[in-house]
Order: structure tokens, then sequence, then C-alpha cells
């Protein structure tokens, strides 16, 4: 089965179904230390401002933490609690944090992305919300402009019908959905019983009031799901034609996540059922005119994650796939993650630890990492592969003052390997991603990552498929 620009080869599909990152970040969180801490996000954001020109727009992702109930799937930061109230602390200690960040960056640096994720940011309630924005308001340039990308997820049992025009009120203008699997079954084995009717409801009533891009989250290798069973979930979501639809891969870890636990091992879909949802999934989207981006993202033709992949300014960081250049990402919240120059960090998890470093004044950093010269070409060499599905090695060699094919002689060996089976095709000046290649870009871009060995070792990633 073949697209515009990925072919889907279930054997080589089946004989690269190993572990591996998926590179949201080059170094992974994985490399993140104890050793990196407030002093050095301080100085790597006040230099951000030096080197930006002209006031280098922001991306802000702002953590929501809180959950009404455990969907045992969940690999996310969460607190599940029923109180309300849970939340007026940490909306006060959020905008505080707010405060404290917002001082470091200059405040002609506009906001061009901002995304509240989770947990289940409409956790919040209404005084809440309002508070959090304003905080947003006082303390960063928000961008008001047509060209804004404001992104929110919603959990859809946590809405009423007056959410999604409030939001738009706020100045969101994109939303993601999670719905998973419409199935029942699927729903009651998961913990995450959630109405049809009413999540498709909420996606014509997000177009109503003029956001400009609607996306659904869904997972395949749930407990209970059948390539049959998951072919519904997939045509009431074709049906209502988000502009784009990431369909992810379960990844059961319960040795890593208590709340797995909680998932009957019996009721797990074997290797063959998880490869034939997957294959499902890619045929139905792809034949009801979804273009595949990678990495388990779809989109219709006309959105512009395929513009950008197209033209060449694809980008990824901690949200996925995004269309804006690459914007220091400041994250506000418990475990936040964030990138600020050549560095990457993550705010203290544990949610009163966190309390204590705002109320003493602190920007509350528990780890991160100071990319060095060779993170920082590994990471572009990573990306170019991942997006743009060609990396020019000429130019990669100019802009770091390197010979290509000295300074990854190993990695091009490998690549040597994966063109054998039409991964990748390689010539002089290039190494471009094949239409095969595409749903594989994890094994075509772990030869260039230097960790890699010691971290596979230690089974800290999911399964490629």
């Amino acid at each position: 089965m073949t697209t515009k620009t990925a072919e889907f080869d279930l054997d080589l599909i089946k004989r690269y179904d190993g572990r591996g990152p998926r590179y949201t970040s080059y170094p992974t969180a994985v490399q993140f230390h104890d050793g990196f801490g407030e002093e050095d996000y301080t100085r790597f954001a006040l230099a951000s401002n030096a080197a930006a020109p002209e006031g280098h727009p922001l991306s802000i992702y702002v953590h929501v933490p809180f959950c009404h109930s455990l969907c045992y799937y969940c690999g996310c930061h969460k607190i599940i609690t029923r109180h309300q109230h849970s939340a007026d602390p940490y909306v006060e200690h959020l905008v505080e944090e707010m405060r404290l960040q917002g001082r470091l960056f200059d405040p002609r640096r506009r906001v061009d992305q901002l995304h509240f994720g989770g947990g289940t940011p409409t956790f919040l309630n209404d005084a809440q919300f309002t508070k959090v924005m304003e905080g947003l308001f006082n303390n960063f340039g928000l961008h008001h402009g047509e060209d804004r990308e404001y992104s929110i997820e919603i959990d859809p049992r946590s809405v009423d019908e007056n959410t999604i025009p409030r939001l738009a009120e706020l100045g969101f203008n994109r939303l993601s959905l999670g719905i998973q699997d419409f199935d029942p079954e699927v729903q009651q084995a998961v913990n995450r019983l959630q109405d049809e009717e009413w999540t498709l409801f909420l996606i014509r009533q997000a177009r109503e009031h003029g956001f400009r891009g609607v996306s659904v989250d869904l997972i395949y290798g749930l407990p209970r799901q059948t390539a049959d069973s998951f072919t519904h979930t997939l045509e009431s979501v074709v049906q209502a034609k988000p502009d784009r639809i990431a369909a992810y891969s379960y990844a059961h870890l319960p040795e890593m996540f208590r709340a797995q636990r909680l998932i009957r091992n019996e009721d797990m879909p074997s290797a063959a059922e998880k490869l034939a949802l997957l294959t499902r999934t890619v045929e139905f989207l792809t034949g009801r005119g979804y273009e595949y981006i990678g990495m388990d993202h779809f989109a219709l033709p006309e959105d512009d994650l395929v513009k950008a992949r197209n033209n060449g300014t694809l980008h990824r960081n901690f949200q996925g796939y995004s269309t804006h250049a690459e914007l220091d990402l400041v994250g506000l919240g418990v475990s936040a993650i964030g990138k600020v120059g050549n560095s990457y960090s993550q705010s203290i998890k544990l949610r009163h630890d966190y309390y204590d470093a705002i109320d003493a004044g602190h920007i509350p950093v528990l780890r991160g990492v100071e990319l060095t010269p060779d993170d920082v070409l590994r990471r572009e060499v990573i990306h170019a592969l991942m997006c743009g599905g060609v990396a020019d090695m000429r130019q990669i060699e100019t802009r770091h003052g390197i010979v290509f094919p000295e300074y990854f002689a190993r990695e091009l060996e490998e690549m040597r390997k994966l063109a054998q089976d039409e991964l990748v095709e390689i010539d002089e000046d290039t190494i471009r991603v094949t239409p095969k290649g595409r749903f594989l870009l994890r094994p075509i871009a772990m030869p260039f990552d230097a960790y890699l060995a010691a971290r596979l070792a230690e089974q800290r990633f999911s399964k490629v498929i």
C-alpha cells in the first residue's frame, strides 16, 4: 500500500520492531541530570535574549497535572483527584512561576506558540483558567495575530457545552481531543468511559467557534482491541474530519508505570494482533485522504503540517511535530520540559516540592543538560531525517566545520545497511529517507545517537511499533 510520501511494508515493520527513542529532543530526557540547575537555566535564558534576532519569538508549554480519574494506560505525570479546590494553590504557584520566568526573557519576544497539556488542562474551572491566562498575559508577550498557534488538550469527559466557546474567547485556536478508542469494552479495560456522540459534538462545536485546527489522539494496542473493533473508531473519527490524527502505539511498561499494572495481561493483543491494528489504521487513514507525516501522525493535505513537511520547515519538539521554527520553549508547571538555547531542562516533579521552590523565589529546575557541540550536530542530523526526510551532508559540513564522511564514518556504514533494505538512499551529498523508510524513522535516526547503546541496555524506551 502506497501514499504520496510513504510506503507501508509490513515485512520491514516486523524486522525493525525494536526499542528506541522518539527523539522529541536530542539528547533525550534520559541524559538530563541534577548537575544542571536554576543558575544554568538562568544563564541560558539571559543569553537567549542576546542571541535572539529582533526579539525571536517564544513557545510556552503549561502543564496542568490534575485528572478526575485514572486512565490505566497513561504514563504522564498526573494527580488524580475529584476536589476542584486542589488546583487553587497550584494555580497560585503557577502564576508566580510565570512572574519569575517572565522577567528572564526580553518582553519584545512575543509568544507565537502556546500549548496546555497534562494531566487534563480542562480540569481547571473558569476562574482558575482565567487566572492562569492573566498570568501569561501579564508576564509574557502573548501574540494575538492569526498566525499564532495556541493549543490545548481537552478530555471530552471534563467539559460542558460552554467550554469550547470560553477557550475561543481566551485566544485558543487549536484543539486536541483525547479519544483513544470508542469501543466500550476497550474503554472499560482502561478505565476511560467516554461518550462517542458527545466527543463528535465537541469537534463540530470547535469548528463553529473558529478553531483553526482540530486534532484527535488514538491509541492502538490497547487491551481487548481488535482490528475490526478499532475500525469503528476510525470510521467515526474520519467522518468528523479532524485536521490531524495521532495514532500512537501503546507502550505497555508496567514495570515503569504503576497504573499499567491494573491492565490484565490476558487482555493485551498479541504482537501479530498489534501489527494488524497498525496495518488497518494506516490503510484506513491513508485510504481516506490523510497523509502520513511520520511518528504516528497523519494530517489532511491542506493542513499546515503537510505544508511544512513539503517545504522543509517541519520541526519536532516535546509536543511532537510542529510548524514553527526552532523556538525557545519555556516549560511552566510541575515536570514541564523546556528548551532554551542549547539546553534542556525539566521542572520539579512533586507538587509540594514545586510549591516550596516557588515560595522561596526559585525557578523550579530539577534537572537538565547543556548540549555539547557534538550534541548540537547530531540533533541537527536526527531532526533533519525525522522531519524533512533528508540530511544534506554538505550543508551540515559547512555549518559545523566537519567532513561528514569522516566524522560519521561508523554511522554511514549503518546507513548503507539500511539502504540495502531500501529505507534510505545515499549519494555524495545527501541521506534521503525513502517512502518505505517513512514508517521507520526511529531506527533510521538511531545510528546517529551517541548515547543509545547504554540506554537500550536499560530498556528505557518503548518499541518502535
